[in-house]
């Protein structure tokens, strides 16, 4: 097998590319992110589709080349959830037996209760709602009380959204802190904004304390001694387990600038990737022509990745679920996720149909550390 001694990991947050075979349990039958998008507004992403993406559907516009220029397949989740932790704890190789708790009504009593009681505030919200909404709505009413904004979404979250100069972010943070200890719920959010009513903006102040995870790829690599660098959100999803360096972005094309500076610099390892506009700005909203764009930006600077990656380095592009901007209500949906590898030693092959998005930690285990694995792929990619 080929030697590849870095590999570059990106998660196009929410870019699925048609509905699993359980989606009818998630409510999601007939989901397809791409494939909506495509078919409603035309989806030009001309890069994706020479290293193999129009092979994994039957999209609008995107050609099922004939010599791909990188290998290609698409994963089902096997864990019980279609959450952002979820799968990003998939792909890095834990798979879930029991879904993170969600709170479609808002949460118990009872925990409203303990957690004003904890942190000496009063609260308001309690229900599903947008960020960007609920601190129009009850922006007002925060500032002049002091109450905390507690609201969730259809992912188990638990999240707290204040004013800065109504409660410092130290404090902020520790009432997180506060609901971390409580809950059970895959993550708490800090949720920081300032401006007068009717112009309120949420800030770059946003915290995620998500659950611990089990040992993974990135903890095994960690301990071999490797770099693990974190770009985006993906220390806060594995609450820096494993995590070896970390930059926070602003939006994609940070996330995608802060890349390429990883990989001009010398190391052995994993840089670890989420691109999360595609599903915060785009897919929640149900934005196709936003959602289109993004993914048309993000495909624009795909030949940037791969003129600056060395002769041993591996891209490999995939998603966590999915968020089809054309489906009904505003929810992630269950759906396969693609696997796009590229690089100077990879087989144009198809990888086929994976049956568990645990696949890619598998092959990054066998790459990077020598160690065989049953879902590996590496074997195909790199014969």
């Amino acid at each position: 097998m080929k030697d590849i001694n870095r590999i570059v990991l990106i998660v196009l947050d929410s870019v699925g590319v048609g509905f699993a075979a359980d989606a009818d349990e998630f409510g999601d039958l007939g989901a397809n992110t791409v494939g909506h998008i495509a078919d409603a507004v035309g989806l030009n992403v001309p890069n994706m589709e020479r290293l193999g993406l129009g092979h994994l559907g039957n999209f609008k516009g995107i050609t099922a080349v004939d010599y791909p220029e990188g290998a290609f397949g698409k994963a089902k989740e096997v864990s019980k959830g279609k959450d952002t932790t979820t799968g990003h704890w998939e792909i890095a190789g834990q798979i879930l037996e029991q879904a993170f708790p969600t709170f479609p009504n808002g949460f118990p009593k009872e925990i409203i209760e303990e957690f004003e009681s904890k942190t000496g505030r009063k609260t308001i919200g309690n229900k599903v709602a947008s960020g960007t909404e609920v601190i129009m709505e009850l922006g007002d009413a925060h500032v002049a009380s002091g109450d905390l904004i507690v609201y969730t979404s259809a992912d188990s979250v638990f999240q707290i959204a204040a004013h800065e100069e109504v409660v410092p972010l130290e404090d902020l943070y520790r009432y997180c802190e506060i609901a971390r200890e409580m809950l059970d719920v895959g993550r708490v959010i800090a949720r920081p904004f300032i401006g007068k009513s009717g112009a309120y903006q949420r800030t770059s102040g946003r915290h995620d304390y998500a659950l611990e995870p089990a040992d993974n790829m990135m903890s095994r690599l960690q301990a071999a001694g490797q770099d693990v660098r974190a770009v985006g959100k993906i220390s806060d999803i594995f609450a820096g387990k494993g995590v070896t360096h970390t930059v926070s972005t602003k939006d994609n094309q940070e996330g995608i600038d802060r890349t390429l500076e990883w990989i001009k610099e010398d190391f052995q390892g994993l840089i670890f990737t989420n691109l999360v506009d595609f599903d915060m700005h785009f897919g929640h909203r149900r934005d196709v022509h936003g959602y289109k764009n993004c993914l048309e930006e993000w495909d624009a600077r795909i030949p940037e990745l791969l003129e600056a990656m060395r002769e041993d380095d591996l891209l490999i592009i995939t998603a966590d679920h999915g968020n089809d901007p054309i489906f009904k209500g505003t929810d992630h949906t269950r759906e396969h996720i693609p696997i796009l590898v590229a690089g100077r030693k990879v087989d144009a092959v198809d990888i086929g149909f994976r049956q568990t998005f645990k696949d890619i930690a598998d092959t990054i285990e066998h790459v990077l550390m020598g160690e065989e694995k049953s879902g590996s792929f590496a074997p195909e990619i790199l014969s």
